[in-house]
């Protein structure tokens, strides 16, 4: 009888955690979509489920990034040029956008996001690969899997626009695509779905094993992304869809990292927070988030009072064009080093602290240098 799961690294933080952070993030979103009508949804997101997603979710995984890079002193010490040209360069960019113009400035926003979230499901299944030491003819049909779950389900929205739903804000997307575009594009991701279906479906035949959570994470994408976006009909569908895998499994690998980092005397100052475990971090994290949400209601939206009171002000122009990008800059910064932070083959260190190498590895990898190439290419993702 075929074995189910393969011989070994069917799973990448292990069988609870990939279970709970993949397929349960994507069974949730689910649940929640078709519970809708019964919670009172109807059409815009809710405030509890603002509060919920956008917050405590989506902001507060960008303001995790910390974990990794600002508030490890060490960790600054090492790369300092990195650290410092990364907001500076967001921000320069996003004020010379927006004095071009605020439209500009949203769309450039929205591209780049829209690729750290494909980036980001990317790197999730090549980790897989790497854990599996899959053969190259298996990681170039996961890479496509990937890509075609993604990209089949936004050609098509930029096919069918305007939605009832957008990225940022209305038109930040381009549209003008014809419709058979779209079309076309979900016709060529059900080929490479089915594709790379029957290769794994062959390899179980032959008694070699599903390497399951990887499996389920192709799935959790393939489904969010067409039920978050070809047939969702609001924007509170778009959110929860959206939001929730690609938020999770980020706190779950920040939060593996920060263990491993803490092992090593890490932190300084902020160790007992870290020490106190992912209650206390996310709490912290989402305190952040929603402090940068008061600042952007009352700087900027005003859409919210009930939550964060009337501020009454209404910059000018000029001084949103300052404002705005500032605004923006944990979220633009989470987009550029998440380029750059998660390449382990340039940092032995990285691998042993999110517990798949040994501490051995660690002296291993420096005697080797970094002559090799980059194992894996982890998540890029959020907004």
């Amino acid at each position: 009888m075929p074995r189910l799961l393969a011989p070994s690294q069917a799973w990448l933080f292990g069988r609870g955690v990939d279970l709970a952070v993949f397929a349960g993030s994507a069974l949730v979103a689910v649940g929640l979509v078709l519970a809708a009508p019964g919670l009172g949804v109807v059409d815009e997101t809710p405030p509890w489920a603002w509060v919920l997603l956008v917050v405590g979710v989506d902001v507060a995984h960008v303001w995790s990034t910390l974990l990794r890079t600002y508030a490890d002193g060490e960790e600054l010490r090492r790369r300092p040029g990195l650290y410092t040209a990364a907001p500076l360069a967001a921000y320069l960019l996003g004020v010379f956008a927006w004095s071009q113009s605020p439209g500009l400035f949203w769309r450039l926003f929205a591209y780049t996001a829209l690729f750290h979230f494909i980036r980001q499901q990317y790197g999730w299944v090549a980790l897989y690969g790497r854990k599996a030491r899959a053969s190259s003819t298996e990681r170039a049909l996961d890479a496509a899997a990937i890509y075609a779950a993604t990209l089949g389900p936004v050609v098509w929205w930029h096919a069918h626009l305007p939605r009832a739903f957008w990225w940022f804000v209305e038109e930040d997307f381009l549209a003008g695509l014809p419709t058979w575009v779209g079309t076309a594009a979900l016709a060529v991701q059900g080929g490479v779905l089915a594709m790379w279906a029957g290769f794994q479906g062959a390899r179980a035949v032959r008694g070699e094993g599903l390497q399951v959570g990887k499996v389920l994470l192709v799935l959790a994408t393939a489904v969010t992304w067409f039920g978050g976006i070809v047939l969702a009909r609001d924007d509170f569908s778009f959110t929860v869809m959206n939001v929730l895998l690609h938020g999770v499994p980020y706190f779950a690998l920040l939060l593996r990292y920060a263990r491993g980092r803490l092992a090593e005397g890490g932190y300084g100052a902020l160790a007992p927070v870290v020490r106190a475990g992912a209650p206390a971090v996310l709490g912290v994290l989402v305190v952040l988030a929603l402090g940068e949400e008061w600042l952007w209601d009352g700087l900027v939206w005003h859409e919210r009072p009930r939550l964060f009171g009337e501020s009454g002000l209404v910059l000018p122009t000029d001084v949103l064009a300052l404002v705005v990008p500032l605004l923006a800059l944990p979220q633009a910064t989470h987009y550029l080093l998440d380029a750059f932070i998660w390449k382990p083959g340039r940092e032995p260190a990285l691998l042993v602290r999110l517990g798949w190498a040994p501490r051995g590895a660690m002296a291993e990898g420096s005697k080797a240098g970094t002559s090799g190439d980059s194992p894996v290419t982890p998540p890029r993702p959020a907004s």
